[in-house]
């Protein structure tokens, strides 16, 4: 499960960093916070991607503080973008809960929080 769960976040790293590197670079007075919302996205999924990879207890904390982030993140701005969607003139990796990424975005934090849950912070500390 482990090696499934770093690559997801290491393709949603890139795949938000990317995606929001081309649209700051070429239309960000379009939706600067939209755009800003996608960087924020990708360096959360890139630091969730790197503690999920290393071991330890302060990597199980970061992982765990990530996917909490995370989650409240697609939660807020999936409402926001819906009640206020004048906010979003453009979409986010987390606009409408991550529709446009077939709501992984949503699923992605639960599943590692799960995950981390499961195992626990002894577990991951030896995991290899």
């Amino acid at each position: 499960m482990r090696p499934v769960l770093i690559a997801v976040y290491a393709v949603f790293a890139v795949a938000a960093g990317a995606r929001s590197a081309v649209q700051i670079g070429t239309r960000f007075d379009d939706a600067p916070l939209a755009f800003s919302l996608s960087a924020f996205a990708a360096a959360v999924y890139l630091v969730a991607t790197v503690a999920l990879r290393w071991h330890g207890p302060v990597a199980f904390w970061v992982a765990t503080v990530a996917c909490l982030i995370e989650l409240i993140g697609v939660l807020a701005v999936g409402t926001l973008s819906l009640v206020r969607p004048e906010l979003f003139p453009a979409a986010t990796v987390w606009s409408q809960f991550g529709s446009g990424y077939g709501y992984l975005p949503l699923v992605l934090p639960v599943v590692g929080l799960w995950w981390l849950g499961k195992v626990g912070r002894t577990q991951i500390s030896r995991a290899g």
